[in-house]
């Protein structure tokens, strides 16, 4: 996959087939639109292409946003080159891009620069400064600068019935089932391992801190995971705590997980760590006692699960 950091970049350039949109998540309806554009572009001999931002527009264009997005760039980067993309354009907005209006943005985007041959766009799909003009401007904006457009419609993108706001929603209340459903995959967490207070090594659950520097990224629901990783080609299984631990009067929220079966140094290096099952809402024990008995439990309740992971 070809990645281009901006859209204006003085490099080899192909006529294409292009989406534009912010593809957060990356999730199963995204991806009904990205097989559609890659079918389109091996059927027509031209590059399948997703012209997306960073920041977020909502981020630029709203000063009290606090959106939250599903995927760091470098998560979604990886995700989409998995999908059979020829080329991903990753522009960066500005309240400058935002005023274009509608004829300059087909004119230097879509036909100077990405060379769009055919547009495929959602039916509900506006543009322009203060997003103003519509698919109908889009498909004359074509007539007259020699490019197709083919619209989604709404009893397909009705079908799929998956939105990136229906998986925030369901993050944010601990349903990591029908996050990862609406997905196709594991939600993720990417951040560096730090050091801890040390607790866990002194109750036997030693456990890594995972640190995300991006601010944006969307932390579920507090609570207790069970988790996967991969560290050097193998697969290893964990239990995640997202809270304040309470029990020890913590005051600041963290990310820490224990690993079964994992005693390798990992500290300062980079991990991606999957969500695969919410185990209990995080609780305040009366002692560290008790609150080691609970950690034997939420470990015998992990492993039991990941045995019918590894049945399936």
């Amino acid at each position: 996959m070809i990645l281009k950091r901006n859209l204006f970049d003085k490099e080899e350039s192909y006529y294409t087939v292009v989406t534009v949109g912010t593809f957060d998540g990356v999730h199963v309806g995204h991806k009904k639109i990205i097989d559609k554009i890659v079918a389109n572009a091996k059927a027509n001999d031209l590059k399948s292409t997703i012209l997306t931002f960073f920041p977020h527009p909502r981020m630029v264009l709203q000063q009290a946003s606090d959106l939250k997005l599903l995927n760091t760039l470098d998560e979604k980067i990886s995700i989409l080159e998995k999908t059979g993309l020829d080329q991903l354009i990753i522009h960066p907005f500005t309240k400058e891009f935002s005023r274009l209006t509608a004829e300059e943005y087909v004119k230097d985007v879509l036909v100077d620069s990405i060379k769009a041959k055919k547009v495929i766009i959602g039916y509900d799909h506006r543009f322009g400064r203060n997003r103003t003009a519509t698919i109908d401007n889009l498909i004359a904006f074509g007539e007259k600068y020699d490019f197709e457009v083919e619209q989604i419609s709404v009893e397909e993108i009705n079908e799929v019935s998956v939105s990136s706001t229906k998986i925030r929603k369901a993050l944010e209340a601990g349903d990591i089932h029908t996050a990862n459903t609406f997905l196709g995959y594991n939600y993720m967490l990417t951040g560096t391992i730090a050091t801890g207070k040390g607790l866990g090594k002194q109750i036997d659950f030693p456990t890594a801190n995972i640190r995300i520097e991006e601010s944006y990224k969307l932390v579920p629901k507090i609570g207790v995971y069970v988790v996967k990783s991969v560290y050097n080609g193998k697969e290893i299984y964990g239990m995640m705590n997202i809270g304040f631990n309470p029990t020890v009067n913590g005051s600041k929220k963290s990310i820490e997980v224990h690993f079964l079966d994992f005693s390798e140094d990992v500290y300062g290096k980079e991990i991606r760590v999957e969500l695969l099952h919410r185990l209990r809402d995080e609780k305040r024990f009366d002692s560290i006692e008790d609150l080691q008995k609970q950690l034997v439990k939420d470990k015998e309740a992990t492993q039991a699960l990941i045995a019918t992971y590894d049945a399936e």
